[in-house]
């Protein structure tokens, strides 16, 4: 599924460009995987499929975490879930 179909998607739902964009799912993943998960900054942008800054780290750097990767997008799923109940909703800051 391309960006612009899922796009497409949200604005056929009423969202708005100022309200969400696909790559803001992207950046609500990221801060809550880290800040209310606490997954280790490294897993989640190799989920996100951010590469290595520096050139030895890309040239060496193999690893993939399948197994630590698994886990966490289990529990990013459960956390998803349990969002049903209101209560449990965390608000995120306006910047």
């Amino acid at each position: 599924m391309t960006d612009a179909a899922l796009t497409v998607a949200l604005r056929n739902l009423g969202i708005d460009q100022d309200t969400m964009t696909v790559h803001g799912f992207r950046a609500i993943a990221r801060t809550l995987l880290d800040e209310q998960l606490r997954f280790p900054p490294q897993l989640i942008e190799a989920q996100l499929g951010h590469t290595v800054k520096d050139p030895n780290g890309r040239a060496y750097n193999r690893t993939s975490h399948l197994p630590e990767r698994t886990a966490m997008m289990q529990s990013w799923a459960d956390y998803l879930d349990s969002l049903r109940t209101p209560a449990n909703v965390v608000a995120l800051r306006k910047r």
